[in-house]
Order: structure tokens, then sequence, then C-alpha cells
């Protein structure tokens, strides 16, 4: 038995050679057996959560490790193939074509002598990304893409990865032989996208273990997912930065490399068979990128095809990987392993120097000279492809053990993967469900990271409400007491107005809540690590709690300052119908967040919507004077209905009198003169309508005020059910936005 520190372990042979592991975990060494069968990711981490129980002395059973003889020898079974041919990809793309360019030097004939540019064409508008790619990769086996920038290495990770539209993207790509559908690519593979998207206030820890509550199968128990998230986490060699936050501009968290390691951590914890990835190594030091290049090939090793972009890697980054695809504009100028280099630029007349360590490098530059050069990188490419028609370059072999696709996924479940849902039951028709858990617990989860989140941002929802208390501050000095006078009815209607529009705009500051957690949504959700509808439902739970707190406040500060009528029952109400006003216009800016995608176009929509529904709300005009062609919008007005709620809490009392006597010459010329005239003035009008009027009489209650406000449709608690629905309905408009707008796929 021999001892490899886990750096060194070489990796699958390309001639078919295979190794047998059998690993325990001491002190971050691995003991390798040439016998053993080869474990997962899964035996792996099951194996360092058994050491983990015999250190801290926990008396769960662990998993006994056999010594294997002659007899229980077995080969290396279940080796995956994924297979690509001719992947074209074009897009349209529009040329500008600028007037000097169409009198260029032509030739006799009157063709044009311009270089053309390979894989765009000057007469359709087209440009090709991908240019009939072709190639393979195994289980055991890291595969880099590399290229100069706009070579079209994240586009043939987005074709291999279904991110692609259908009917845009022209070839094959099979696994062991067979199509692969879109539903269970899904669920056996993970994309780790170029940018850390990761919620900045969790913890490592809790980041690793949401994903685990997420893609783990539901069959286990949490003890056993926690245990699965500590061995991930000593695997990444994450231990040191486990309780440390993610952090962002303005929290300090873990290193740019730390992050990276996270990232991928999070897609590979319920460990998929194939794994995809767009440059990992971006912008990390040559030390960060390397240890996630190592950590890449330790999950190849476990029985994942890897599968990874990359721009220009390191000497010490090229002795991991094991084959390469170099392209060049959409075109594959060289294919196969990495110490075939030399030897295929030698043959093409461009040998390596010797003294060149870095082979990848030498390549690159040659490829980059080409492209500037008259004839581009075509005679690369050709001499490409009869390369691999010689006997330099090696195909796969196709021995899958006589196993289909679907069968080896079966069997791969059953030796420990931890397929997101998968069961042991190979003979069922749905190979794995579609989702990891029910709709309950993911909303359940998504709620608890939710608030999780929030919770370690108070200043976030301290400005919202310090805003809320402000305004209703000012309103309350402004609007102090209101008398029963008819100025005093006039200024009700004013602060009502400006009280409900003030609710809707302080709901703007939702738009950029989804806007930045957009693109961690559409990785999770592009994976099946949980249903859009569970995130809907949980995104509008966890927003319940502090639209109701700042309703409250904002009730409280304003309610019995003004002096408006009720009582206890009007303040109830009063309470409700801003509460329902928050919630509309949160699910309304909700809503436009998950179709606008820029946060200062969707500030300037959610304004002048909001403005606009202000305007016919029917304070600034009343109903019966907006125009026919307009009268729809006041209709669709969010701000109409909690507008006429309030003001039939406060106007519903028949027996309350707003104008009495002599007040009816109040805001009219006639104000200004005595009062001793304007009884008399009361006491002619009494003579002239026969009909007796003194200064106590009620000529206008609030009633009345309602009728001239046109406010006679709906009934208060009608006007707080309709506000409460639009709220639904702006969600429901949020999950088909999101169901349409989030395929994540280029067309």
């Amino acid at each position: 038995m021999s001892r490899f520190v886990t750096g060194n372990i070489p990796p699958a042979r390309d001639n078919g050679e295979v190794f047998d592991w059998r690993q325990t975990m001491e002190d971050e060494e691995l003991t390798v057996s040439s016998s053993g069968p080869s474990p997962t990711l899964g035996h792996l981490l099951k194996c360092v959560g058994d050491v983990r129980k015999e250190v801290t002395g926990d008396e769960t059973p662990v998993h006994q490790v056999l010594e294997m003889g002659e007899a229980n020898m077995e080969p290396r079974s279940l080796p995956f193939v994924l297979s690509f041919s001719n992947l074209t990809y074009s897009v349209n793309v529009r040329r500008k074509m600028a007037l000097p360019a169409i009198f260029r030097r032509t030739s006799q004939l009157g063709v044009a002598t311009a270089d053309h540019i390979p894989g765009e064409s000057m007469l359709t508008g087209t440009k090709t990304l991908l240019n009939d790619i072709s190639g393979e990769a195994r289980d055991g086996e890291i595969l880099a893409v590399l290229g100069a920038s706009g070579s079209g290495k994240s586009t043939l990770i987005d074709a291999l990865a279904n991110r692609i539209a259908k009917g845009s993207l022209k070839g094959a790509v099979t696994l062991n032989g067979e199509a692969l559908e879109s539903r269970l690519l899904k669920v056996i593979s993970a994309y780790v996208m170029q940018d850390d998207l990761l919620y900045p206030m969790l913890t490592v820890e809790e980041t690793l273990m949401f994903a685990a509550e997420f893609r783990l199968p539901r069959t286990l128990s949490k003890s056993k997912k926690k245990a699965r998230v500590e061995a991930l986490i000593d695997q990444l060699g994450l231990r040191n930065a486990a309780k440390t936050v993610i952090g962002d501009e303005g929290h300090r968290g873990v290193s740019g490399g730390e992050r990276r390691r996270v990232s991928i951590g999070i897609d590979i914890i319920h460990d998929p068979i194939i794994l995809f990835l767009d440059e990992p190594t971006s912008g990390l030091d040559s030390t960060s990128a390397f240890m996630v290049v190592k950590v890449l090939q330790r999950i190849a090793q476990s029985g994942s095809i890897v599968i990874m972009s990359v721009h220009q890697p390191s000497y010490r980054i090229l002795g991991l990987l094991d084959r390469l695809i170099f392209l060049s504009r959409g075109q594959t100028v060289y294919s196969g392993p990495p110490m075939n280099l030399p030897l295929f630029f030698a043959e093409f007349g461009h040998p390596i120097p010797p003294d060149n360590e870095n082979r990848t490098e030498f390549a690159l530059d040659l490829i980059r000279e080409l492209e500037g050069s008259p004839g581009g990188t075509k005679s690369l490419v050709e001499f490409n492809k009869q390369w691999q028609s010689t006997k330099h370059t090696r195909s796969y072999e196709a021995g899958t053990n006589g196993l289909s696709m679907k069968e080896a996924i079966s069997a791969s479940i059953s030796k420990g993967k931890l397929v997101s849902g998968a069961t042991n039951d190979a003979s069922s028709t749905s190979l794995v469900p579609t989702f990891a858990n029910s709709f309950w617990v993911e909303m359940a989860v998504l709620s608890k990271r939710s608030i999780t989140n929030s919770r370690r941002m108070p200043e976030l929802f301290g400005i919202r409400l310090g805003a809320v208390l402000i305004t209703g501050f000012i309103l309350a000095t402004i609007y102090w007491q209101l008398d029963n006078s008819p100025k005093g009815a006039q200024e009700r209607l004013g602060f009502f107005a400006f009280a409900m529009s003030t609710t809707f705009y302080t709901c703007a500051d939702a738009l950029p809540v989804f806007l930045q957690e957009r693109y961690i949504f559409l990785r999770e959700t592009a994976y099946n690590a949980y249903r859009r509808s569970s995130y809907v439902l949980s995104h509008s739970l966890t927003s319940l709690p502090a639209l109701i707190f700042l309703s409250f406040a904002f009730a409280a500060t304003t309610f019995f300052a003004v002096g408006l009528d009720g009582g206890l029952s009007g303040f109830l109400f009063y309470f409700l119908i801003i509460f329902a006003s928050f919630w509309a216009g949160n699910s309304f800016v909700t809503f436009l967040s998950g179709v606008v995608p820029h946060v200062m176009l969707g500030y300037t929509i959610v304004v002048a919507l909001l403005a606009y529904f202000l305007l016919f709300s029917g304070f600034f005009i009343n109903r019966n004077r907006i125009p026919s062609y307009w009268i729809w919008f006041h209709y669709v007005s969010l701000v109409k209905y909690p507008y006429e709620g309030v003001l039939q809490n406060e106007f519903n009392d028949p027996a309350k009198c707003y104008v009495r006597g002599v007040q009816i010459f109040d805001n009219t010329p006639l104000g200004a003169v005595s009062q001793a005239m304007k009884v008399n003035l009361l006491k002619s009008l009494s003579n002239t309508l026969g009909m007796e009027i003194t200064s106590s009489t009620c000529v206008t209650t609030g009633v009345d005020i309602l009728k001239q406000q046109g406010i006679t449709d709906l009934s208060k608690w009608n006007c707080l059910w309709v506000t409460v629905a639009w709220g639904f309905f702006f969600r429901i408009l949020f999950y088909f936005a999101l169901l349409m707008g989030s395929k994540n796929k280029r067309r």
C-alpha cells in the first residue's frame, strides 16, 4: 500500500489504463490502494465525516472500510463519455458600414480585396461564434478550453451546458452515445459562472449548508447534510474561513480565491456527474488559481466530467489538465492532451523552444500572431483537421461496460453519487426527480436564507424606517389637529392624497432587492435548485414583517397627530389600508424589477408610473371630469383605491358636519365681508329658499363631501380588498416574468 499526498494523485491515463482507489483521510493525505474500487465524491465525503465522528466522539456508527482481496477486485466501472460533434452557432449582428468602405480597393474583376475575418459574414449580417467544433470528454479528466478573449470559450461551455436555445445551436451533444435531454442534464450537471454570485452576509458554512438543503437528496437527514458540508469545506481548503461572511464592497469578507472555491462548492455539493466552469481562475493570483484547479482535479478523479474554460493557464495548472481545446474565432486549432503540443507545433513548422516551460503561452502567442496575418488561422485549422485523422490523436474507447446512459447514471447513483433527489431504484421510470425537495421545504429554506442575510444588514431596514418616520413627522406637524371647518375638510383631502402616494413611493427601494439577487436566482433555478413559484412565495412572505412594521409606524405617527376621525376602529382601518398600500406598492415594484434589468431605468419607470397613478387617483381631477379616453387609467391607478378608502373612513359619518351656516361663504369672494353681513345674507337666502338657515344649520356633511369627490362606487372595505388584490396580481405577474425571462439561454 502506498501513500500519496492529495496534490500528487496522477490523472487517468489516455491509453485506457485506469487506477482503482480506496481512500481514507488522515491529516489531509489520501491512502490509495491499487485494488480498491473507485469511490465517488460521495464516498470521499462519507470518509471525512466518519473520521470527524471518531475524533469528536460521535457514537453514530462509522462507515467500515473493508480490505479488498483478489476476490473482491472490481474493474473501474461507469465511464462517462460526453461527446460533441459539429457544434455551430451564429448570431445576428448589426454591421456598421462606413462610407469609405464602399470605395475600397477592388481587383480588376470588381471583387473587394478587403481582408475577410473568418467566421463573419459581410453580406448576411451574421457572426459565427462556433464553427464545426467536435471533441469529447470523459470522467476522471479535466477538459480545458483555451483561447484569447472572443475566441468562443464561454460560448462552447454554454453550448455543452445546454445554455443556448435549441433552434440556434447546430450539432449534437451526447453522453455515452445517447442524446442528453435538457431535464436530465439539469439534474446531473452543474454550471459555475465566471462571476462569484453569493449572498454577502452569509458565512461560508451557511452558504454551503443552504446549497446542501437545496440540492442533496430529500432522504438525507439534516445531520448528514451537515456532515457533507463539513467534509466539503475540508476538501475545498476553507476550514479557516468557514465562519467568515462572504462580504462585498461594504463588508470585509473572504479572499478572492476563497470566494471562487465557495462558488464551486455550492455547485458540487450534490456531486454532479458533469461540471461546467466558465473561467474559474479569472481574477485570481497564481497560487489561488492553482488551488482551485487542484480542487477540480479531485472532483474529476472522484468520477465526474470536468469541462472548464481558461484564458491562459500557468505551468503548474497545465500539469493538472488532461485534454485541451484551443479556439480561434470559433474554430478549433488544436485538440488533444498537453503532452502532444510540442509534436503538433513541430510538425506544423513552428516548434516550441526547449527553454519555453509554458507551452500554452507559446501556442496562444502563435495563434494571436496568425490571427493578425492576412490568411488568419486557416492554415492552422486545416492542419489540425489533418492531425485529428492521423495516428497522433487517439479517440476515446467506447467502453462503457455495455451500459446505456441512464443505466450508467443509475449505477453511479447507487455507488454513492449525491445527485439531487436521486434514489437507488434503477427501475424507476423517472431516473431522478426534477427537484430535490418539496415545494414547502424549498419555501422554508429560501425564507430562512433571505431572513438571515437581511438580519445582518439592519441599516437597510433602518433607512426605510427612518424615511417613513420622518415623512410621518413632517405630515403630522404640518397638518396638526385639523378642525372640522371647510378649510379643514379640504386640508384632509390633501393630507390623504399625499400620505397614500408616499406609501407607494417609499416602496421604490424594493427595486434593487431582486436586481441584486437576479443572477443568483438565474444560476440556482437553471439547474433546478428550487422552483420559481417557491421563490416568489418566500420572497412575498419575507417582505411582510417589514411592511407591517412600517405601516404601523406611519399610521401611529400621523393618525392621532392630524386628528383623524373614527376612534380606535378608524385607526385600525387606517393602519390596514396603509399596509395594503405598502403591499401593493412593494408587489408592483418587485414585478418591475423582474422585467427591467437596470436599476436606474427601473427607478425612472417607477417614479413616472406612480406620478400618473396619483394624477388619475381622483384628487387633482374629479372622476366625472376625466376625459373618457383616459378613464381607464383612473381605474388601474393603484393610488385610487387606498385614497378612496381613507376618505370613506374619515367622512362616512352622516352626523358629522363640516359646513355650518355662514361657513358656506368661506373659500368665496363673500368670505371677506363682515360677520354681520354674512348673517344678513344668510337670512336673505333663507327667505328666498323658503327654509330657515341659521349659523348652526349643517349645510355639508361628510357624506356630501364624498359625493362631491365622486366617491360612490365602492365601500371602504371593498377599496381595501381591491388594494390587497392588486398586490397579489403583481406577484403573479412577477412569477410569470421570472418564468418567461429567466431561461438563462442564449438565443
